[in-house]
């Protein structure tokens, strides 16, 4: 017969094993997800999957219905430029958008994004009017 103590210990141990190949799993897979943040000029030199946010170039929106690929340029604050593809449906307000944020990658000239967040200007935006003075008119 085996001795119990010793039996327990590997369990123990290969319980301890086990936990640990999760917890490296887990660590993996959470870090391969994460898109980060980056500059215009970052995006240009990195082929890797990131995040850019800057401002519609104007004039530089063109959607192709048939083949639904948006094509437009990216502006950040330092006056750096990246020409964009996205192949999907044109986000509504587009052309009004204060804000975008292309999700993808750079190659061949070009930044193809997978996704586009867009941050429109509220539609709030302007109220100078003050609340409480229609009220004291009654």
């Amino acid at each position: 017969m085996t001795d119990p103590r010793r039996q327990r210990r590997i369990w123990y141990a290969v319980g301890g094993v086990l936990i640990v190949a999760f917890l490296a799993f887990g660590a993996t897979s959470f870090k391969s997800n994460l898109t980060p943040y980056v500059s215009i000029e970052e995006a240009m030199r990195r082929p890797a999957k990131v995040q850019v946010k800057g401002s519609l170039v104007p004039d530089s929106t063109e959607y192709v219905e048939a083949s639904q690929q948006l094509r437009f340029g990216l502006a950040d604050g330092q006056g750096n430029t990246m020409p964009v593809l996205y192949a999907g449906t044109k986000p509504g307000n587009f052309e009004e958008a204060t804000e975008i944020v292309a999700v993808g990658s750079y190659r061949n000239g070009a930044f193809h994004a997978d996704q586009l967040l867009v941050k429109c200007p509220s539609k709030y935006q302007g109220l100078d009017e003050d609340p409480t003075k229609h009220a004291s008119e009654t």
